[in-house]
């Protein structure tokens, strides 16, 4: 008997990817890794957003609330949740510590205002995590200060300390739609000097100054 053996070769396919092909990848790659820097982008502008919107604009509108409701500056004299007296018209140097704020909180509920609330230990710290300083609590205080020299008019500001560069920069060019520090209701505070903005207060580089002190104006109705 005679057998027969047929020998049957697979073949394979041994191309490598065309120019057409690998550009595809690339393009796909590419609109990944956009949308997940887009994705992180558009977060990271929501947090800095809700810093302004849920922790220092409730602050600004308590102080015009009892404004509107007393006739006078929440933080200024001591019927005011002060600390000294008289009564200026102007906030009486408050730090954010417990006991100016057990004053200022007092003086709010004592005329049926709610109370700022916000993701801190108190209701005058915010905790956010800066790209350069790490996670920081953020203090609130009231205090006057002159605007942009030490011989021109003094205002009403708050005082916003251990605040994270990157943060301030964002906040500035949020509400005054510049990014200098200099000038604005957002300005820069010069350490020690009683003065918000100025010619020497621009935002430092955030990477060689992780925090800094902002000055935020507040004007009455």
């Amino acid at each position: 008997m005679i057998f027969t053996h047929t020998r049957t070769c697979a073949r394979r396919d041994e191309r490598g990817f065309t120019l057409v092909e690998m550009s595809i990848v690339l393009v796909i790659i590419g609109l990944v890794l956009g949308a997940v820097i887009k994705g992180k982008d558009v977060l990271h502008s929501a947090k800095q957003k809700k810093f302004y919107t849920g922790f220092i604009k409730p602050w600004e509108l308590a102080v015009i609330s009892y404004y509107d409701r007393t006739g006078a500056l929440l933080g200024d004299g001591t019927t005011n949740g002060g600390g000294t007296d008289p009564v200026n018209g102007l906030f009486d140097d408050l730090g954010s510590t417990e006991d100016n704020f057990t004053k200022i909180n007092g003086a709010l509920k004592k005329v049926g205002i709610s109370l700022v609330q916000s993701n801190g230990p108190k209701n005058w710290n915010y905790s956010y995590t800066g790209a350069y300083s790490g996670v920081r609590n953020i203090g609130i205080g009231f205090h006057d200060l002159y605007d942009g020299s030490t011989t021109g008019p003094i205002g009403n500001y708050f005082l916003v300390d251990s605040l994270p560069t990157d943060l301030a920069i964002a906040m500035d060019a949020l509400i005054d739609g510049q990014g200098d520090g200099t000038a604005g209701k957002w300005r820069q505070y010069l350490r020690s000097s009683n003065v918000a903005g100025g010619v020497d207060a621009d935002w430092p580089d955030a990477s060689a100054t992780p925090t800094v002190i902002a000055a935020y104006y507040i004007a009455l109705p």
